[in-house]
């Protein structure tokens, strides 16, 4: 080997030995940085571990184990995200993890891919092994919240949710919504970055604080703020119920192991938390409650009796002394080996509320309602709320509002600000869609014609709706359920003369109105039209309504014919040059035809046998161009209708 090769080969080994220092030190950096995000992952404080697996994964983008628990660490903020991270991680390693499959199926199962979650569980079941009971529970849970999900989903009410928005709503947890008797003051629950003191629990995310916040309108809030440190104490703080007037508040403080509370108003601010007593706080976990209207019964969620250390609810009576008596186990009908949580009774007290992780959930908490008979004296078998209520995340919180007309949830679900996120849930109403069916070729009402309204409900049940073009108005109406597409099917004799597409918007209540005209091709063929009754127009002055002589002369001689064919109606049609606004023309177009139509009816011939319409400035039946045509344009028209005995 010569001098030049020498040199050479030592330069090379030396910028080996350099790439594989860095490529080690590189190494030794990235487990670090994992094993620093696994120290928190493994305390289920998994927004401070994402950071750690994410910078892992800067340095090495196809590291499967960052990748795989970054993924399992995004399902409380971002289900996409997280389902894409646990699909690459198994594709670049399919044995990342013992547990890989059943993570799959879960991201699957939030993502409401409920096929593959199935495939997912159904296959992980398949790699346990006889003495696996956790396993095997486990996955038997997330085969059967797919399956529930499943049949919920493909089934969905006609509800409207929506997210109460960025004012109330962080990308940290929000729940425990209390709404005040008149609906505009709202109490809450957060784990933002604004609680007092700003401090963090075990799990890496703040503590809880109440939170107050006003209306400002139907759907906006003032900016909230945390209540004074006399009600929120140094650990997690939660909202639960206002009573009496809004006088008082029942609320949750992190007080060995959990307790209810109580504070009353003192002036303008609450006063001190003074906790319940023994028979409902124990050294366990009590986590909700709820006072009944007349405040004689307390139910609340308690893990003081349970072997699992899950909450079941139980209920307590108001002793003679004012306090609390014995609890009471509510029953297995509600209680299962699972959480029964978040308790809450309509005013009548006949109808309850409350969160489950048992029962036929999709998956986490979900809301289910039952209903007491009164006859029989006992409740319903608890019915899950169903989607969209009810999602393959958690659903907690629920109350109404104070009329009934919808209520408040918390929830986990796509779509929100992160993690739990304060929605409302409306039930899609009624509403009246009303209207004309008018002719194509003369703009005449056409009455007898019959409007079917078809469309299906959320869950494809179908849907019709049909009323019939009035004698006397020429109009019609149907209450329909709003919020959906409708085939609109017009028909006369028999005959179908046209089909369109109408879309009903969205109604809350069942008092909206929305109005639809139809324009369809017809002729009355009846051999009473403008054909056997040719009436002359009248016509007016610049910018007047009232009526010439000449026009007496007409409206005399229109009262003769229809005195003398009883069955003739009327469209009295009033119409402008195009000097003024087109609103303004609108209105002198109807004070036009409202002078012919009045002396008609001073004559004696019935309202039920004429309408009025205004067209202003719209139909002109000459160019506005000169004073003789613009002459022309100030006129009535009087086009028959087909009279009922007729069709």
């Amino acid at each position: 080997m010569d001098h030049l090769d020498k040199r050479l080969f030592r330069t090379s080994f030396l910028l080996l030995t350099l790439f594989l220092m860095a490529s080690s030190a590189m190494a030794q950096s990235t487990r670090k940085l994992i094993r620093s995000g696994d120290k928190f992952f493994n305390q289920a404080n998994f927004r401070a571990a994402l950071p750690f697996y994410e910078r892992a994964l800067e340095r090495d983008p196809d590291n499967a184990k960052a990748m795989y628990r970054a993924g399992i660490s995004y399902i409380a903020f971002d289900k996409e995200k997280a389902s894409e991270y646990v699909y690459k991680a198994y594709r670049i390693k399919p044995k990342v993890g013992d547990d890989v499959l059943y993570w799959l199926g879960r991201v699957d199962l939030v993502n409401y891919e409920f096929d593959n979650a199935i495939k997912n569980a159904q296959a992980y079941q398949a790699t346990l092994g006889k003495r696996d009971d956790d396993g095997k529970e486990q996955a038997a849970l997330l085969l059967q919240h797919a399956r529930n999900a499943k049949k919920e989903v493909a089934n969905p009410k006609d509800i409207f949710v929506k997210n109460l928005g960025p004012t109330v709503n962080t990308p940290y947890s929000e729940h425990s919504p209390v709404i005040s008797s008149d609906d505009n003051y709202l109490l809450f629950t957060s784990r933002s970055a604004g609680v007092t003191g700003g401090k963090e629990a075990e799990d890496g995310e703040y503590f809880e604080d109440i939170f107050e916040t006003r209306r400002l309108g139907v759907d906006s809030w003032e900016t909230p703020k945390s209540l004074s440190a006399r009600l929120n104490g140094t650990g997690h703080d939660a909202s639960i119920q206002l009573f009496d007037n809004d006088s008082k508040l029942l609320m949750y403080r992190q007080d060995e192991g959990g307790d209810i509370f109580m504070t009353t108003r003192d002036g303008g601010d609450w006063g001190q938390p003074q906790k319940l007593n023994r028979n409902i706080n124990s050294k366990g976990f009590e986590s909700d409650a709820f006072i009944t209207r007349d405040g004689s019964t307390l139910y609340f969620s308690t893990s003081q009796f349970s072997q699992n250390g899950d909450l079941d609810i139980y209920y307590s009576k108001r002793q003679p002394n004012g306090e609390w008596g014995a609890p009471k186990n509510f029953g297995s009908g509600v209680n299962t080996p699972f959480d029964e949580d978040s308790p809450y009774f309509t005013p009548d007290g006949l109808t309850m509320y409350f969160s489950s992780r048992g029962h036929n959930t999709m998956g986490g908490y979900d809301i289910f309602t039952m209903k007491f008979d009164t006859v029989a004296r006992r409740w319903s078998r608890p019915e899950n709320m169903g989607y969209p209520v009810n999602t393959p995340d958690d659903d907690t919180y629920y109350r109404l509002s104070p009329d009934g007309s919808y209520a408040y949830l918390s929830s986990y679900r796509m779509g929100g600000y992160g993690e739990k996120d304060i929605y409302t849930i409306n039930y899609i109403r009624n509403a009246s869609v009303r209207g004309h069916v008018y002719s194509l070729r003369d703009s005449t009402i056409i009455p007898g014609v019959e409007l079917v309204f078809s469309g299906k409900t959320a869950n494809n049940t179908p849907l019709e709706y049909r009323d019939v073009t009035k004698p006397d108005s020429g109009n019609y109406q149907v209450s329909v359920l709003s919020a959906r597409p409708y085939q609109v099917t017009l028909s006369k004799d028999g005959k179908t003369l046209a089909t369109e597409q109408y879309e009903v918007p969205m109604s809350l209540n069942d008092t909206t109105v929305f109005e639809k005209d139809f324009y369809i091709a017809f002729e009355d063929t009846s051999g009473v039209g403008v054909g056997a009754f040719a009436f002359k127009r009248i016509y007016y002055d610049t910018d007047k309504y009232n009526l010439r002589p000449e026009s007496i002369s007409e409206l005399d001689n229109i009262v003769r014919v229809m005195k003398a064919n009883p069955s003739l109606r009327l469209s009295i049609d009033g119409h402008t040059d195009s000097r003024a606004s087109d609103a303004y023309n609108v209105t002198l177009g109807e004070n036009r035809a409202m002078a012919a139509y009045n002396y008609l009816l001073q004559q004696g011939i019935p309202s039920n046998r004429m309408i009025t319409v205004s067209y202003g400035e719209r139909r002109p039946a000459a160019p506005n161009d000169t004073p003789e045509n613009m002459q022309l344009n100030r006129r009535t028209e009087f086009n028959v209708i087909k009279s009922v005995e007729q069709q």
